[in-house]
């Protein structure tokens, strides 16, 4: 279906679009605008959009007081094009695209950036400036975000600083925003113990250049050493090395900056850092800029190379890109990008790299979401979490100075810098048994009683809860409280923890592992708190953790990791091979507990990803052939250019949509979410965009998922699909069509097109109106990942959303144009419905030019019949190969019979009619004209002349030519199909003459639908005989003259019901007679215009009466209505093939089922077949676009068994073996599946009444 690439909105909540990209020119000042390079300058723009927006004078006049309203219009359609145009450069898509900005994810950007490559940082949280950070307890809680996976519930907003998480009996805490936990962390930089570096889990590789990597993660840093020992790092000193197991201090340095200069020149830093003021603040961020966070450092650098940063978008998964999808009706339009990178269901970004980077949880979360859209990923994915040994707990009431609040800014000049708190980690100790503990100080904004009761229980047990109560009084009257701080505990856990993902709600679970060493730390903690005095408050859980490490754990062989060392992750369809451009740069590939804060870890971890991530960028845009440019750009200090979805930005209408029913015979699902006004959607067939197109209100994107548990037992989730809720078949320009067309992807790896449509026709008003909007018909396919071996899967069937749904889907609609949605949808259908004019018409555009290559030439030959009228039969003689033997290459001739009067062999316009393809096969083909044909038109004849004369006279000329011996091959549509029957079962034709019989929805039975049906229960053609008079035939081209009576019918004819409507008189006068004779969407606008401009001027209807007689009887009949024909079976001794359209309009496929299982009961002896072609319906059997690949090659295969049974001596036992759509069954399916058309919609009673209705109105109009 021919899709887009959909990009993300990226416009800042502030800005307009003028404005934003201003702001990111400014950030790239040596970059050309894609405005500047498409000649098109800012002001000349706006003054463009100014222009568009001003009417004229006589236009102002002309709309009134509408005038407004136009001038509003105008002006939101300039600037949805500004916003187009600045769109644009995102959908080429991105050399990488990091996903995340803490200490793995900004080095990854830096370092790509830095190499001159085409870098999108996307990060879920908002960025922060030090303003930004809380400062008090009120602002802190609305920063906050809990979530309870035990109950399913969350509170908080989705991009708050803080990110908690509680499960069963753990929980964990994590940083959102620009810069990660970097922002929000003690800033502690601990060189990697050599304890963890020797651990077996550990990957060898990295020690070949952690050194290396360690030494210019701490420089990019800043790391420096903390200038002086503030309170509670003397009070850790004095009594820690005597309270703690065979510990000693540890060395360690912090990212921040202690430097007393206010301003830091240095190039390459260029973010205008403060000091450090010892106010103990770090963990609800720093207020006075000292801290350096990544944002500060690696992602500066990155932007100054050119990196593009979008906050406030959370990644959902990845998802490879692959070009072969579909090319039989191909799918997507995307560039030539390795992934997608999904931020909801429908909008992504294209990247040849993605480096996933959002943290333990946030990296697992989309590979787990990814693996659920069919991407392969080790069965380790979740295994080898690690809390690194944490353990938080708060020591409160005691009498020590420990000096662990942190201050305001109203404190600093009562206080010197040596005895503030300082920052909030100043000294660390670790024990010989291998768990670190460290003193912290209590940043001001934190509430006091999480930690003091409500989250917490106390030791000693007595009067603990009262404790938290009075500090919080004391605090609130502003007393002098007591002592108190923070004791964080780290060690070496087992690192066997596990994060799981639940399928029904698209969560993750996780369980925490096992840490041997928490009773140590518990009894650690309290020793200290005997020394220094007042209550431990130690956590209700048994694991609460800020150091959050593996899931994704890095490994040299596939079978204990999910990556290599490099961060590649492994395919574990190819082992060890790597999913080509697909990374993992965090904490989640640390594969065991580090023992102290890893940090520094990570971000060494990182920079050694980096060095090969770089390295494979280069070759792989090397050997692409895509030149590198370096960038080199001016950034002005305290910026970093970045966008931020907004929900100006967001789109129009969303829509949600519940769909059931049954595809293939077995229960399926969809529940869709569909997007519209997408202001980049043009992904439909062309021949849907016509001089109508529908409004961008009622077009966009769709996502979602299906549930079809026979194909697949999880979900299959769209990773691509656009609706169209008013398409239009130039065609069909009466029809509106409500266009579906899905790819979906199953975590099988298997992919998946689902197309569907949801066809509305003017039939009889409005009467279907509610069905035919609510039900959608569905093609469901496989894709094949290789042609040559898989099998193309093909399901069809129908959903249909519920009322219940469909008012759930109005109530849920959301978006700022709600109102003009619902009314253009409206519009849409009463224009389909009540006044029914059309949406273009296909002599309104040009016509494909004919086809230029020269039909063979013929050999009209006339024919004397037995009753004296003359007939034709043109001849056309094969070219025959003259490198085949003679007794291989003489194969029998083939005569074809038309329909009632319409052409289905000869059509000069198309390269392939049925008459070219038995050519190309080496038949001679005769085409028999009988007296219904316009050029033999008689005022007295029936059908049963046709089989006693017109066919005996043509087989008689080709035996005269040929010989008595040559055998004949028939081909026979309609009512052609019902002559030769009359001449076989008659005994005017013997079998011992015919090679074969191939049947069109015709046999020697005749079923029609319930709307024919009923057309000939009523006495409409004994009425229209008496119209007519003695001359039978009747004009269709209106520029033939008519007579008074002749025109009387036409009219009547005009006002019949009829399923599909046309705007050609001609096309609507037959259709009205008949009913229609094709769906117009199969046939081409050529053959339209032939049929009914050129082959078809005059209609005798003389034959009429008999056919009502054959109609109402359901099988053939003589001129008196007597059987006198199915009692002859004997005369039917030859092979027969019936066809049927499994899409009726006339004739339904119980026409086709009666005849083979007639001629299996009597003629057992011959081969017999029968096959219904799905989506055609009458005449387009032969006269379609498709017919010669779906049609044509079930006649050439029957008549080839035919000749093979001829050379053999016998019948031929080999079976078809052409299409996947045909049937064969004991009971005939289509009948009970309700394939007797769309005419059974229609209960005779309606068309009793529109009938009497009708007379009545022309009867008095004429009077």
């Amino acid at each position: 279906m021919g899709y887009h690439t959909a990009t993300l909105p990226n416009l800042p909540s502030t800005a307009t679009p003028l404005q934003d990209h201003k702001q990111r020119g400014e950030g790239r000042a040596t970059q050309r605008s894609p405005m500047k390079e498409s000649g098109v300058c800012h002001h000349r723009l706006l003054r463009r959009q100014q222009s568009c927006c001003t009417p004229s004078v006589d236009r102002c006049e002309e709309l009134g007081p509408d005038i407004f309203v136009w001038i509003w219009e105008e002006m939101e359609e300039a600037a949805e094009a500004v916003v187009i145009s600045l769109g644009n450069e995102e959908e080429d898509g991105y050399d990488a695209v990091v996903v995340g900005s803490g200490y793995g994810g900004s080095v990854a950007a830096c370092r790509m950036s830095m190499a001159g490559i085409k870098v999108c940082l996307v990060e879920k949280g908002r960025r922060w400036e030090a303003k930004d950070f809380p400062t008090s307890s009120l602002k802190m809680m609305s920063d906050v975000r809990i979530e309870k996976r035990s109950l399913g519930i969350s509170f908080g907003p989705k991009d708050a600083l803080f990110q908690v998480y509680e499960q069963d009996d753990s929980l964990a805490a994590v940083a959102c925003g620009l810069g990660g936990g970097s922002l929000v962390n003690a800033g502690v930089m601990i060189p990697t113990p050599i304890r963890a570096r020797r651990n077996s889990k550990w990957p060898k590789e990295w020690e070949k250049d952690w050194e290396i990597c360690e030494a210019s993660a701490s420089a990019m840093l800043n790391v420096q050493s903390i200038p002086v020992k503030f309170p509670i790092a003397k009070t850790m000193e004095e009594i820690a090395e005597r309270e703690i197991e065979e510990s000693f201090q540890s060395p360690m340095k912090l990212s921040m900056n202690f430097s007393r200069d206010e301003q830091q020149l240095d190039s390459m830093k260029p973010k205008q850092m403060g000091s450090c003021l010892a106010c103990g603040n770090c963990l609800s961020g720093c207020p006075y800029n000292a801290k350096n966070s990544t944002d500060k450092n690696y992602i500066d650098l990155a932007v100054q190379a050119g990196c593009t940063v979008k906050t406030g978008c959370q990644v959902l998964s990845v998802v490879k890109n692959i070009d072969d999808i579909g090319k039989e009706g191909k799918i997507s339009r995307k560039t030539r990008r390795r992934w997608l990178v999904f931020f909801n269901e429908t909008d992504y970004v294209l990247s040849d790299f993605v480096i996933l980077s959002a943290g333990v949880f946030g990296t697992t979360e989309i590979l787990f979401q990814s693996q659920m859209r069919g991407l392969k990923l080790s069965e380790r994915l979740g295994s080898g979490f690690s809390c690194n040994g944490n353990n938080v707990a708060c020591l409160a009431g005691s009498p020590a100075s420990l000096g662990a609040y942190g201050l305001d800014s109203k404190q600093f000049s009562k206080i010197p810098f040596q005895e503030r708190p300082g920052p909030s980690i100043s000294s660390s100790y670790t024990s010989s048994l291998g768990f670190t503990i460290q003193g912290a100080v209590l940043p001001k904004a934190f509430p006091h009683l999480l930690f003091k009761g409500i989250t917490t229980y106390g030791w000693p047990t007595r009067y603990w809860f009262l404790h938290g109560v009075i500090e919080k009084i004391k605090h609130m009257l502003g007393l002098k409280s007591s002592q108190a701080m923070v004791l964080n505990a780290m060690g070496y856990d087992e690192s066997d923890g596990k994060i799981t993902f639940e399928k029904e709600t698209n969560k993750i679970c996780f369980s925490p592992p096992y840490d041997h060493l928490l009773p140590r730390k518990i009894k650690a903690f309290q020793k200290l708190t005997r020394k220094l005095g007042g209550v431990l408050f130690m956590s209700r859980y048994r694991s609460t953790s800020v150091h959050l490490l593996g899931g994704c754990n890095a490994s040299s062989h596939p079978s204990d990791g999910v990556c290599n060392p490099n961060g590649q992750v492994f395919d574990p369809k190819f082992p060890p091979s790597v999913h080509p451009g697909l990374y993992v740069c965090d904490a989640s590939l640390i594969p065991c507990s580090v023992g102290v804060n890893p940090c520094l870890t990570i971000a060494t971890a990182a920079e050694h990803v980096s060095n090969h991530l770089v390295q494979d960028v280069l070759k792989y845009r090397t050997r692409e052939g895509i030149e590198f440019m370096g960038k080199t750009v001016e950034q002005k200090p305290n910026l970093i250019p970045h966008r931020r979805l907004d929900s100006s930005m967001k789109p129009t209408v969303v829509i949600k949509e519940t769909m059931r029913g049954y595809v293939g015979g077995m229960p399926c699902s969809a529940y869709l979410k569909m997007k519209m006004n997408c202001w980049n959607q043009n992904g439909f067939d062309e021949r849907y965009q016509v001089m109508d197109e529908s409004h961008p209100l009622l077009r966009g994107k769709v996502g979602g998922y299906v549930v079809f548990r026979s194909v697949e037992k999880d979900k299959l989730h769209v990773i691509d699909g656009d609706v169209d809720l008013c398409g239009v078949d130039y065609r069909t320009p009466y029809t509106q069509y409500m266009c579906y067309r899905l790819l979906l992807s199953a975590s099988s790896g298997s992919r998946y097109i689902l197309e569907g449509r949801k066809i509305m026709n003017p039939y009889l008003s409005a009467l279907y109106a509610w069905s035919e909007s609510t039900t959608m018909h569905v093609t469901f396919k496989k894709v094949a990942k290789n042609s040559s071996t898989d099998q193309m899967m093909i399901l069809r069937g129908e959903l249909c959303i519920s009322t219940t749904e469909l008012l759930k889907s109005l109530i849920s609609l959301e978006g700022n144009r709600k109102g003009k949605f619902i009314c253009l949808l409206l519009q849409s259908l009463f224009r389909t419905y009540i006044t029914q004019v059309p949406r273009g018409y296909v002599e309104d555009f040009p016509l494909f030019h004919l086809y230029q290559r020269p039909y063979p030439d013929s050999t009209l030959h006339d024919l004397k019949t037995g009753d004296g009228v003359i007939v034709s039969c043109r001849q056309w003689k094969c070219s025959q190969n003259p490198w085949v033997l003679e007794e291989e290459r003489k194969l029998n001739p083939v005569l074809l019979v038309n329909g009632y009067s319409i052409e289905s062999y000869y059509l000069p316009t198309e390269p392939n009619d049925l008459i070219r393809s038995l050519l190309e096969e080496g038949h001679e083909t005769w085409l028999l004209q009988t007296r219904l044909h316009p050029l033999h038109p008689s005022n007295n004849f029936t059908i049963e002349d046709i089989g006693r004369f017109d066919i005996p006279a043509a087989i008689g000329k080709i035996l005269e030519l040929h010989g008595p011996s040559v055998k004949i091959h028939l081909v026979a549509h309609c009512v052609g199909g019902l002559a030769i029957h009359i001449a076989l079962m008659g005994g005017h034709v013997s079998a011992n003459h015919i090679a074969s019989l191939s049947c069109t929805n015709s046999s020697m039975f005749f079923k029609i639908t319930v709307s024919s049906r009923v057309k000939m229960c009523l006495p409409l053609i004994p009425m229209s005989m008496l119209i007519l008079g003695k001359n039978k035939t009747l004009p269709l081209f209106e520029t033939l003259k008519a007579t008074p009576r002749q025109q009387l019918l036409k009219s009547i004819a005009r006002f019949m019901p009829r399923y599909e409507r046309c705007p050609c008189d001609e096309c609507e006068v037959f259709s009205g007679i008949f009913g229609n004779g094709f769906w117009h969407d199969n046939v081409s606008p050529t053959v339209h215009h032939w049929l009914n401009k050129v082959s078809l001027p005059r209609l005798p209807m003389a034959a009429f009466p008999h056919l009502r007689k054959i109609c109402n009887n359901g099988f053939i009949v003589d001129s008196n209505g007597k059987n006198s024909y199915l009692i002859h079976p004997e005369r039917m001794a030859l092979p027969t093939l019936y066809i049927s359209g499994g899409r009726s309009l006339l004739v339904t496929p119980q026409t086709s089922f009666l005849a083979n299982k007639y001629m299996k009961l009597h003629q057992p002896g011959f081969r017999h077949e029968r096959v219904v072609v799905e989506g055609f319906g009458h005449s387009d059997l032969l006269i379609g676009e498709e017919s010669y690949k779906k049609v044509f090659p079930h006649i050439l295969s029957h008549m080839r068994l035919a000749e093979d049974g001829r050379r053999n001596g016998g019948v031929g036992g080999e079976s078809l073996k052409y299409s996947k759509e045909t049937s064969d069954w004991d009971d005939d399916q289509y009948e009970a599946a309700g394939y007797g058309g769309f005419g059974t919609w229609v209960s005779p009673s309606v068309n009793v009444w529109l009938f009497l209705a009708l007379i009545v109105m022309l009867v008095s109009f004429y009077l």
